[in-house]
C-alpha cells in the first residue's frame, strides 16, 4: 500500500507539472469568469425588465427563472465536457509515456510491482481529475447562486454522477495506456467518448420518432460507454420542476438534458466498468514486454 501511495503522489505532481494541464486550468478559470459574467448580465436584464413592469427584482421561479436555470444547465454540461477532456489529457500517457521515454525499466526494477505502479498511477490521476471536476462544479453552481439565487434541486447527486463519469474515463484511459502508445490511446478513448454521445443522440431520435431500433442502438452505445448516460442522469437532478415541465414538452427531443432519473443499474454498471478497467490494466501491464 505504501508503494501505491508513493506512486500516486508522484503521479499527482506529474499531472500538475504538465503544461497542457496547466493551460487547461488557466482556460477553465477564464471560462468560469466569462460564463458567470454572462449570467450576471442575464440576471441584470431580467431584473431591469421586472422593475419596468412594476415587479420586484431578484430570484424568480417558473418561466421567469427558466432562462437562468437553462444557463446553469448548459454551464454544467460544459463542466462535464471539460472534466472528460481533463480525464483523458492528464492520463493518456500514464504508463505508455514512461515506456516510450525508456524510464519504465528503471522504475519496475525497484521494489515496486507492476500492479502497484498501475494502481498508483490510476489513484494519482483520479484524484487530480475528480478534484478538478468537483472544484469546477462548486465554483459554477455557487457563482450562479450568488448572482441569481438559483439552486439546483439535488446538486450533490448531480456532481456525484459527473465524478463517476470522470473515474470511468480515467480507468479506461489508464487501461489504454497499458495496451497502446500514447497517441493511439488518446484517439481510442476519444472515439469511445464519442460513442457514448452518439448513443444519446440515437436514443433521442428514436424516442422522438418512435423508432425502437434507434432506441436499442442508443442503449447499446450507452452500455459500451455510459459516460453520456451519467451526464443525462446528472442533468435530471439539476432541473427544477418548471424546467422539467418545459423539457417534457419536447417529447424527448433534447439530447443534452433528461427528464427521467438514471437507472440504478446504469450507475452500478458504470462503477463496475471503472473497476474492471483498472483490473484489466493491472493484468495487461503484468504481461507487457518493456
Amino acid at each position: 500500500m505504501r508503494n501505491v501511495l508513493l506512486i500516486a503522489e508522484l503521479s499527482l505532481r506529474e499531472a500538475l507539472r504538465k503544461r497542457l494541464v496547466l493551460l487547461l486550468l488557466v482556460l477553465t478559470a477564464l471560462f468560469v469568469g466569462f460564463y458567470l459574467y454572462g449570467i450576471l448580465r442575464l440576471q441584470h436584464t431580467l431584473d431591469t425588465r421586472a422593475l419596468d413592469a412594476g415587479l420586484e427584482a431578484g430570484p424568480r421561479r417558473g418561466l421567469g427563472g427558466a432562462s437562468v436555470a437553462f444557463a446553469a444547465l448548459f454551464g454544467m454540461y460544459l463542466v462535464y465536457f471539460l472534466g472528460s477532456l481533463m480525464s483523458v489529457l492528464s492520463t493518456v500517457g500514464a504508463v505508455s509515456g514512461d515506456v516510450e521515454n525508456g524510464v519504465m525499466q528503471s522504475i519496475v526494477s525497484r521494489p515496486v510491482s507492476r500492479g502497484q505502479l498501475v494502481v498508483g498511477r490510476w489513484l494519482g490521476f483520479t484524484l487530480v481529475n475528480v478534484g478538478y471536476v468537483a472544484l469546477l462544479s462548486a465554483a459554477l453552481l455557487s457563482g450562479v447562486y450568488l448572482i441569481s439565487g438559483f439552486i439546483a434541486p439535488r446538486p450533490l447527486l448531480s456532481v456525484g454522477l459527473l465524478l463517476l463519469s470522470v473515474v470511468l474515463l480515467t480507468s479506461l484511459t489508464v487501461l489504454g495506456s497499458t495496451l497502446f502508445s500514447t497517441l493511439s490511446n488518446g484517439i481510442a478513448v476519444f472515439v469511445l467518448y464519442g460513442l457514448g454521445f452518439t448513443g444519446g443522440i440515437l436514443s433521442t431520435l428514436g424516442q422522438f420518432a418512435a423508432t425502437p431500433t434507434l432506441v436499442s442502438l442508443g442503449g447499446l452505445a450507452n452500455t459500451l460507454m455510459p459516460t453520456n448516460a451519467l451526464w443525462l442522469g446528472a442533468s435530471y437532478h439539476l432541473q427544477p420542476d418548471y424546467v422539467l415541465g418545459i423539457n417534457e414538452l419536447s417529447r424527448g427531443a433534447n439530447p443534452f438534458f433528461s427528464t427521467l432519473p438514471i437507472a440504478a443499474g446504469t450507475v452500478l454498471w458504470a462503477a463496475a466498468y471503472a473497476a474492471l478497467g483498472l483490473l484489466l490494466a493491472v493484468l495487461a501491464f503484468r504481461r507487457r514486454d518493456l
